[in-house]
């Protein structure tokens, strides 16, 4: 019995002792290599980008008419839908035209008088032309019936200019649109009165189809685009210069495209500001005069401008940027850069890329500067089909 206790004693104390070699053997060992990390990579492109820049101003409309009274009298009637649209010519006010038609009478029966006078003088002198020749009437009597003749066309030439006075002002109790367009409220109410003297505002009168938008650009960002032209880092856009798109208050692109009319001739010498002004086609009267907006002008294009995606692109401090790179090693580099401008979704890069490398767009947070990784495509994400209708 002694002999087996013996042997199983020893089992037991060689089982320990064989599983404690075997974690040493397993501790001993290296660990398995990890494998390098995947990221989603974009290359740096190199393109044509358009510069274009933003400047404020506000709408003015093409044509704007202030209507006022030219005859002096008690208003009548108003004969228009305030904000409604007016064709020139449309009849907008009546004023009581009673005043003025009795002027007209009273210039007709002047002129009647007038010619009257006249054709009595011309029947004397005519008369006198044959009574002088035989001195039966003296010449003075003969020379002051002559120019009682003048004084008496001067006369009917002057009840003539009353008489044609008299028709325009009662002609203009009938208040016109002197152009189409918008009109606003009415100034006066009927039964006012409203006086030629004092040319009483009545209404305004707006042409909002298309409109005017009026905003100025600082000389010195004038010079800088010429000088960059002039050197070949920036190229005209040739007809695109007149293109110019609207970007409304709420943040919201006008549908319609405008184009550039005029830049002036001359600086602001107060402000350094060159006034420009474009036109915009209104047909859904969307847009309002002195409504604030700013304009895009593409003013120039940038050749082989070096661009990468925005999203790529990290804030260091003391404005400066930086971006992960892959190099020919498959190794994650820190490259600081310098950011020329944006343009949507993109920056230009002027310093610290080439065309052709590779930035991480995916997986920065899994590959620190050094580390080896795994560079595949960059795929942006598709977009969302739209749900099919039952």
């Amino acid at each position: 019995m002694k002999a087996p206790a013996k042997k199983s004693l020893a089992i037991a104390v060689a089982l320990p002792l064989l599983g404690a070699f075997g974690a040493c053997r397993q501790q001993d060992a290296p660990p398995a290599a990890m494998p390098p990390a995947e990221v989603s990579v974009a290359v740096v492109a190199s393109e044509n980008v358009n510069r274009t820049t933003e400047l404020p101003g506000r709408i003015n409309p093409m044509r704007e008419a202030q209507v006022r009274a030219r005859a002096t009298g008690i208003l009548l009637k108003r004969a228009f839908d305030e904000g409604s649209n007016v064709k020139e010519g449309q009849v907008l006010f009546e004023i009581d035209p009673l005043p003025l038609q009795a002027n007209l009478e009273a210039a007709k029966a002047t002129m009647a008088r007038a010619d009257a006078t006249l054709k009595e003088s011309k029947a004397r002198i005519g008369r006198y032309e044959d009574l002088v020749k035989i001195n039966a009437v003296s010449k003075q009597l003969y020379d002051q019936t002559a120019a009682s003749v003048g004084q008496n066309e001067a006369e009917l030439l002057s009840a003539q200019a009353a008489l044609k006075t008299a028709e325009l002002n009662l002609g203009y109790t009938r208040v016109l649109a002197p152009i189409s367009g918008r009109i606003g409220r009415a100034m006066v109410t009927e039964g006012a009165l409203v006086g030629a003297a004092e040319a009483t505002q009545l209404a305004v009168i707006r042409q909002l189809d298309p409109v005017y938008f009026d905003f100025t650009q600082s000389s010195s960002e004038l010079l800088r685009l010429k000088r960059a032209m002039e050197s070949g880092s920036l190229k005209s856009a040739g007809d695109a210069m007149a293109s110019v798109t609207l970007l409304l208050e709420d943040g919201t692109t006008y549908a319609h495209a405008g184009k550039l009319l005029f830049s002036d001739i001359s600086v602001d010498p107060t402000t350094g500001m060159i006034t420009l002004r474009a036109e915009f086609p209104n047909p859904e009267n969307l847009l309002m005069p002195g409504m604030f907006a700013r304009a895009q002008i593409v003013e120039g294009v940038t050749a082989q401008a070096v661009t990468i995606p925005q999203r790529t692109v990290t804030r260091v401090g003391a404005g400066m940027s930086s971006v992960l790179v892959v190099n020919d090693q498959n190794k994650v580099e820190q490259r600081t850069i310098e950011i020329d401008r944006t343009v949507g979704s993109k920056v230009v890069v002027a310093k610290g890329l080439k065309p052709g490398e590779k930035i991480i767009v995916e997986g920065s947070q899994k590959a620190p500067p050094g580390s080896a990784v795994k560079p595949v495509p960059f795929v942006p994400a598709a977009v969302e089909s739209k749900p099919k209708t039952p």
